[in-house]
């Protein structure tokens, strides 16, 4: 568990952070998984991670390094557990609730201020995350507000939209049924040109064939005559 935490120390929030070190807020996101998975300890609150100094300073790094992230995230796990090795070995132990305090009024005076200075830490934090909460309340307040203005206009503009779509619609129905009429009426008149047609044309033909009736049977005529005359200068 981390010990690292200096007394009135600030606690910043995902954005926050993600404006202090100067990336998206999903980056922020990114490199904490990418920690996190490499043995990197976070404060905790619930699943939403809570930031300090240090772990800002492990975010920049990630953000600077040219090396593989994962293996600056190593390198910054390492620097992490020594600095929590270090803070143990500093540390005062806390007594058991079981045993007795300790008698020595120097030793009780550091166990109590140790204790204060966690208090304040803790009161900062939750004075922190209650601001924290605010922001996200008003924003999400905000955000309600919004989506219901959107929706109502969405809403309207969706109304207007159908009714010029509905008359735009009757309008093109009328003007296919009129153009239709009109293509009816012309195929009829186009109709009756060619039956018209058909019949001059009929009635040429069977003049045309009674004239070259006539004029065969004329040539007929014509050559037997010839025949007869041909037969009196013979005798």
């Amino acid at each position: 568990m981390r010990n690292d935490i200096k007394a009135n120390e600030r606690a910043y929030s995902t954005k926050e952070v993600a404006e202090e070190v100067g990336i998206a807020t999903p980056t922020v996101r990114k490199y904490g998984q990418i920690l996190e998975r490499n043995g990197y300890e976070f404060l905790k609150d619930g699943d939403r991670r809570i930031f300090v100094e240090a772990d800002i300073i492990a975010l920049i790094a990630l953000r600077d390094t040219d090396k593989p992230l994962d293996s600056t995230a190593r390198d910054l796990v390492d620097q992490q557990q020594k600095r929590l090795e270090d803070m143990n070995r500093t540390d005062i132990a806390l007594p058991d609730t079981e045993e007795r305090l300790p008698q020595d009024p120097d030793q009780l005076k550091e166990v109590f201020k140790y204790l204060v200075n966690e208090l304040a830490a803790a009161r900062d934090m939750n004075l922190q995350l209650k601001s924290d909460m605010a922001h996200i309340k008003t924003t999400v307040a905000q955000l309600q507000q919004d989506h219901h203005v959107i929706s109502s206009s969405i809403g309207n503009s969706s109304q207007r939209t159908n009714a010029k779509i509905e008359k735009l619609t009757e309008q093109q129905k009328d003007h296919y049924e009129t153009l239709l009429e009109q293509e009816r009426q012309r195929t009829e008149l186009l109709q009756e040109e060619i039956q018209k047609m058909r019949d001059e044309q009929k009635n040429e033909w069977v003049s045309q064939n009674d004239f070259n009736k006539r004029l065969e049977e004329e040539i007929h005529k014509r050559k037997e005559n010839k025949g007869w005359l041909f037969s009196l200068f013979k005798k």
